[in-house]
């Protein structure tokens, strides 16, 4: 089992490319320094349609980065790399919406 953290961008600016550039490039870099940090996944929206009613999710941009455990997750967020990433946070091009955090164990089935 792994612990992934999520950060979740709502109401991305228009065009979303900079910001998106921005992140893959510069800012994970600095993600890349934290330690115990084992990987970076950046998920950005696609076009879908669903045969059921369902809600869709307002995310604009997610970013998921995957530790060993909640403790290597909780030694990353007490770092220099996090201090850094927080402070870099106000270089990237403004996002309109909530950001939010999350973190949750990771269990693959298939």
């Amino acid at each position: 089992m792994t612990v992934s953290y999520f950060v979740r961008y709502q109401g991305m600016p228009v065009p979303a490319d900079p910001f998106v550039d921005y992140y893959r490039t510069r800012h994970a870099a600095i993600l890349a320094d934290f330690p115990g940090i084992r990987s970076l996944t950046l998920h950005t929206p696609v076009g879908w349609t669903d045969r059921y009613p369902v809600n869709p999710d307002p995310t604009g941009f997610l970013a998921q980065m995957t530790f060993d455990s909640a403790a290597a997750l909780d030694a990353a967020l007490q770092s220099e790399a996090r201090a850094r990433a927080r402070d870099d946070f106000a270089n990237l091009p403004p996002v309109r919406g909530p950001v939010s955090h999350l973190a949750m164990a990771s269990e693959r089935i298939f």
